[in-house]
This record gives structure tokens, sequence and C-alpha cells, in this order.
């Protein structure tokens, strides 16, 4: 395998891991971000709007309408009311429709679609009735037709808000999964970026690096000692091609200094001095140089084993330098990339700990929602035992009416008894005024005392009819009153079945408020895990950038190493021909 296929290998292999490290957190944000998309798009907006639809049914309609039947608000003003919370119920259904249903969830929803023509339709004859100002009529479509069709609707209404808390549950739970998967994969993909690293570093230093020092230094030596031994013979690649070029060489320099024991000492100082000059330049650095002077046929072979010998050792390092090059843009290209990375990682770590900030805000905001809840349905026991206590006192009003009315009775016996005594006196009196009469002027004293007891008698029955008409108006007062007691019993009763119905819907409320209380910290719970994990990823990219940097250091020196060798046509340059005339004249 040659030095550029070694280098180029070691650079896709960084290439890859980096890539794939890329790839594996770009696949883990768009997971997360599509989760919390769908948490909030899809589950916590319909989950508001479900509870506007509950609310605006129990508050602007079921409350509107005991209001007015109680007399607490107007007739016109409660129809009002009923109509603002009609639209905004439909509003609010028609922003919940337009998000991502399906399954089960469809199935609920058109029941509660159902249910909602059916509450509509009882809504539109609320209205009418507000509007006609008919209490009567009111009266019996709240005892009849109110609760029978909101309540169904409430429950599929509690239902479909559960069903958006189990689903957001579910997605956040899976999004986690996802997210442990995805980091494991970044861990992996993590360490082995760092292991390609290191092996390429590894294969450029021992593999490149060294072989090119130990060769430029036996040589060096070779060319002041003449004595040692060249290394990387056996390589297969540019530095074996150099080693082996320049191990012939030496064996022809050898074989030629033996074969030229016959030589005369003019022809060995002119081969020596040339060959000494070219080893001097290729020791200085400078591969350009080549021997251009004419040597005898004897040490042709050593003239074109040495140029052959810096030719390849000066493609070699051309090679070297270009690949030097390209591995330093690329090095400089992986350290951008992964510093544009590192910031992106911080961006989306910062998003998340906004989302997180205002996830909190979220729930607490709806704890207080809860406590509020909680509150007013202990108001509306309260409000239930007053009213229950005046029940009590309205049964003991109508138990002593009761009580008034058979003294009444009494009385009227009592008064029947008298009329009845006024009769027989005012009988006695006129037997007594007949045998007055009959007794002559003995009786005529008689006679008086008779009509004296029967104008007494007389007036005694004026006086208890008298008190008879006055007990019949009392009777009736009393019955009027009993009535009257009665329908306010009645009244207290329907406010108590009200005020329990408010009462068990204010339960729901605070319970449904703490469930949401609950996801959403287990919300925030996520989103605080998301973004250590996202902390902990910038933290990684940018260990990641600082190998690149790193790698473009060694890089950097690598290619001064190279920069060392002169290999540019520009300072190509002949060894001078120092001994020409002297080769001439042995020719």
């Amino acid at each position: 395998m040659t030095l550029k296929l070694k280098l180029f290998v070691c650079l896709a292999i960084l290439s890859a891991a980096l890539l794939a490290l890329a790839g594996a957190f770009y696949h883990t944000a768009r997971t997360n971000e599509a989760a919390l998309s769908t948490i909030l798009v899809d589950r916590v907006q319909p989950l508001e709007d479900l509870k506007t639809v509950a609310d605006t049914y129990a508050v602007l309609i079921v409350d509107n309408a005991h209001k007015a039947l109680n007399g607490n608000v107007g007739y016109r003003e409660a129809a009002e009311n009923v109509r603002a919370g009609e639209a905004a119920i439909d509003e609010a259904w028609q922003s919940y429709r337009a998000t991502e249903i399906e399954g089960e969830e469809e199935q609920l929803a058109q029941q509660a679609e159902t249910q909602m023509a059916a509450a509509d339709a009882a809504v539109i004859r609320l209205e009418a009735i507000l509007d006609s100002g008919d209490t009567a009529a009111l009266e019996r479509f709240v005892e009849r037709d109110l609760y029978q069709t909101i309540d169904p609707l409430s429950e599929t209404i509690t239902a479909l808000s559960a069903m958006q808390i189990d689903i957001a549950s579910s997605v956040t739970q899976q999004a986690l999964k996802d997210t442990n998967v995805a980091l494991t994969i970044v861990v992996v993909l993590a360490i082995l970026a760092v292991a390609a690293i290191g092996l390429s570093i590894f294969i450029v230093t021992r593999k490149v690096v060294r072989p090119i020092t130990n060769l430029s230094s036996v040589v060096h030596d070779l060319a002041q000692s003449g004595d040692g031994q060249l290394p990387h013979l056996e390589q297969k690649d540019e530095i074996g091609d150099m080693a082996r070029a320049i191990d012939a060489f030496l064996n022809a320099v050898l074989e030629k200094e033996r074969a030229a024991a016959a030589i005369t000492a003019r022809e060995q100082k002119m081969v020596t001095d040339t060959l000494a000059e070219g080893l001097s330049a290729l020791a200085a650095g400078d591969l350009t140089v080549e021997v251009t002077a004419a040597y005898p046929p004897a040490y042709a072979g050593l003239k074109s084993n040495y140029n052959d010998a810096v030719k390849s050792l000066r493609t070699l390092i051309e090679s070297v330098a270009k690949g030097t090059d390209s591995i330093r843009l690329s090095s400089g290209e992986i350290a951008q990339s992964s510093e544009s990375l590192a910031r992106r990682t911080e961006a989306n770590a910062a998003s998340l700990e906004q989302t997180s900030a205002a996830l909190a805000q979220m729930n607490d905001r709806i704890s207080r929602g809860a406590s509020a809840a909680k509150d007013t349905a202990q108001s509306a026991n309260q409000a239930n035992s007053v009213v229950l206590d005046g029940r009590s006192l309205a049964e003991q009003a109508m138990q002593a009416m009761g009580r008034v009315q058979e003294s009444a009775e009494g009385i009227d016996t009592v008064i029947e008894g008298l009329d009845k005594i006024a009769f027989q006196t005012r009988v006695l009196a006129m037997n007594a005024a007949v045998e007055a009469g009959r007794a002559g002027e003995a009786g005529r004293g008689f006679a008086v005392v008779a009509d004296l007891v029967s104008a007494l008698a007389m007036r005694a029955e004026e006086e208890a009819g008298s008190a008879r008409e006055q007990l019949t108006t009392t009777q009736e007062e009393v019955g009027n009153a009993v009535g009257t007691v009665q329908r306010v019993d009645a009244a207290l009763e329907q406010i108590s079945s009200s005020v329990g119905n408010v009462n068990q819907l204010l339960d729901t409320m605070a319970a449904d408020n703490q469930a949401q209380a609950s996801a959403i910290s287990e919300i925030v719970t996520a989103v605080s895990d998301m973004d250590t994990s996202t902390q902990q990823n910038a933290a990684m990219v940018e260990e990641t950038s600082a190998a690149s940097r790193q790698l473009a250091s060694e890089v950097t020196v690598l290619a001064e190493e190279a920069a060392h060798f002169r290999t540019g046509p520009a300072a190509a340059h002949a060894i001078p021909l120092v001994h020409q005339a002297q080769s001439a004249s042995l020719h």
C-alpha cells in the first residue's frame, strides 16, 4: 500500500466517524424535536381546548341557567352569556379537531360531537326560554333536560382529556427511549472517532514521518562517512522504493569503486567529486540536483542509478507534500464543521433550557388552578351546609304552622260551643220572659232580667260569629304560609342539588388539574434530562474539534519536514561539471 493511499485511508476513516457522529446527533435532535412538537401541538394545546369546552358548558351555560332561575342575573344577560359560551365552545372544538386525531380518540371525538349536537339543541331551547322570560319553563328545563344532555358530554370530554395525557406520556417515554439509544450510539461513534484519530496519527507518525526521517538520517550519514545500513528495504511503498533505489545506488557505487581500482586517480576523483556534490545536495534536502557530468562508460550505470534514486525520492517527497496539503485542508474543514456543530449543539441546549423553564411555569400555573378549584369546592360544600340548615328551619316552620292550624281548629270548636250556649241562653231567656208574663206584675223584674240575658246572648252570638270569621281568615293565611314554606323548601332542595353538582364538577376539575400538573412535571423532568444530554454532546463535539485541530497541527509539522526538501523545477540545477575537462582528456 502506497503512502498516498495510507493517508487517504486514514482521512476516510476519520471523515466517516465524524459524519456518523454528526448523523447520529442530527437524528437525536430531530427525534426530540418531533416528540416535543407532538406533545405541545397535538396534546397540550388540544387538552386546553377540551378544558375550555368543559368549563364553558359548566360556567357559561349551566351556571347562567341557575343564576337566571334564582334571579342572580337577568334573563337577557343570561341569554347573551349562553350565546357567548356557545360561540366559545364551537371555536375551542374546531381548534381541537384541527389537530392530529386517529383511532380510539377519533371514536371518542365523534361520540362527543353526537352528544354536543344534543347539548346544542338543548342550549337553543334554553336561549328561547331565556328570551321569553318563562320562569316555569326554565325551571322544568333545568330539572329535566339540562344535566341529562350536558353530563354525558362532560364525561366524554373528560375521557378525551385523559387520553391526551396518556398519549403525551407514551410519546414522552418513547422519545426518552430513542434518546437513550441515540446517546449510546453517539458515545460509541465518539469512541470510534477518537480511535480513528489515534490510528491516523499512529499511521502518519510510524509509517510516513519516522521512515522518512530515518532514511534521511542514514543517507546523511552515508554521505558523510559512507558507512551504514539503509532501513525499510523490505517495504512495498514509496519509502521502500526510495530505500531500494538508494541501496542500489550505493551498491552500484561500491561496484564501481571495486571496478575502478584500475582507473586512474583523476577518473576516480571526478566520479567521487561529482557524487559527493550530488550526495551533499541530497543531504541538504535539495532533490532537484542530478548528475550531468559525462561519466566514463564504467560509471554510466552509477550515474543513471543515482539520478533515478533522486527522481524517485523527489517524486515521493512531492507526493508527501501534496498529501499533507490535502490532509491539512480536510482537517481544517473537519475542525470547522466540528466547531459549527458545537455551536448548533449549544444553541439547541439553550432552547431546551428555555423550554424546560416554560414548562415549569405551566406546571406552577396548573398547580395554582388545582388549588383554587379545591378551595372553590370547599366553599360549595359550606354553601350546601347552609342550604341544608335552611331546609331544616323551613321544616320546623311548617311543623309550627301545622300546630297553629290544629290549634285554630280547636278554637273553632270552642266558638261553636259558645254559639250553642248563646243560642240555648236565648231560648232560656225567651222561656223566662214567657213565664214572667204569666206571673204578671210579680214577674215584671224577672222579665227585665230575661230581656237583658237575651240581649247578652245575641251579643255573644255576634261576637262568636266575628271570631269565627277572624279564625277562618287566620286559617287561610296559615295555609298560604304553609304552601309558601313548602315552595321555599323545594327551592332549597333544588339549590342543594345544584350545589352538589357544582361541587362534583369542581372536584373533577381539581383532579384533572392535578393530573395535568403531574404530567407537566414529568415532561419538565424529561426535558431537563434531554438538556443534560445535549450539554454532554456539545462537550463531546468540542473534544472532537480539538482532536481535529491537533491532527491539523501534526500534518503541519509533517509538511514542514517535507518542505526541507527542494523539489520544484524552478530550483533545479545541474551539478557543475567540475571535472569535465579531465573526462574529455581521458577520452
